[in-house]
């Protein structure tokens, strides 16, 4: 079992660090204070591990929203995260690959993570609040019905536009990975 308490030090590191890019991207949360998703998270510290996995692969999570007395985060690195590209949808896709399998699949991650990945609604809302993906791809929730037939979806922004695609759920890719959302 992974240990999900984060040290004194990594704890103030993780909340300056987020302190930072929430002053800097006060657009995507008026209204918003600091101080309070501050305290909420002091009392939530699984969560606060999750956001530490979340920064330390490299999604960059900020707050988005504010709902039913949740804080809304999403990773919102302009690519997909680092951390995260190369890996297969699920385990499903991950155990029917022959040869050449991945290490993970990203529902796998997001799991260990403690977070889900954004969905279809998500993702376009993201990017109501900049740009993202104009060169990697992210792997969004699947409808049941799409994934019981093999496939997978995607999306990614080109040409000032968002699209969302489909592919085998077995397949990877170097610039492909996925973005997470954690509610607080």
């Amino acid at each position: 079992m992974v240990n999900k308490a984060l040290s004194k030090d990594t704890q103030e590191a993780l909340l300056q660090t987020l302190k930072k890019r929430f002053d800097q991207h006060a657009y995507r949360h008026e209204g918003i204070e600091w101080t309070q998703v501050e305290k909420k998270l002091g009392g939530n510290p699984e969560k606060l591990w999750s956001l530490n996995e979340m920064e330390r692969t490299e999604g960059a999570p900020d707050v988005v929203a504010y709902e039913a007395g949740e804080y809304i985060f999403y990773d919102c690195a302009p690519e997909s995260p680092k951390g995260r590209r190369k890996v297969c949808y699920d385990r499903t896709a991950l155990e029917a690959r022959k040869k050449y399998k991945p290490e993970t699949s990203a529902m796998d991650m997001a799991e260990e993570m403690g977070i889900d990945m954004l969905d279809k609604g998500q993702y376009r809302y993201l990017q109501t609040l900049g740009v993202f993906d104009k060169k990697t791809s992210s792997w969004i929730m699947t409808p049941q019905k799409i994934r019981n037939l093999g496939g997978a979806l995607f999306c990614d922004y080109r040409y000032d536009t968002v699209f969302t695609y489909h592919n085998g759920a077995d397949s990877y890719y170097g610039v492909r990975g996925f973005r997470g959302v954690l509610k607080v």
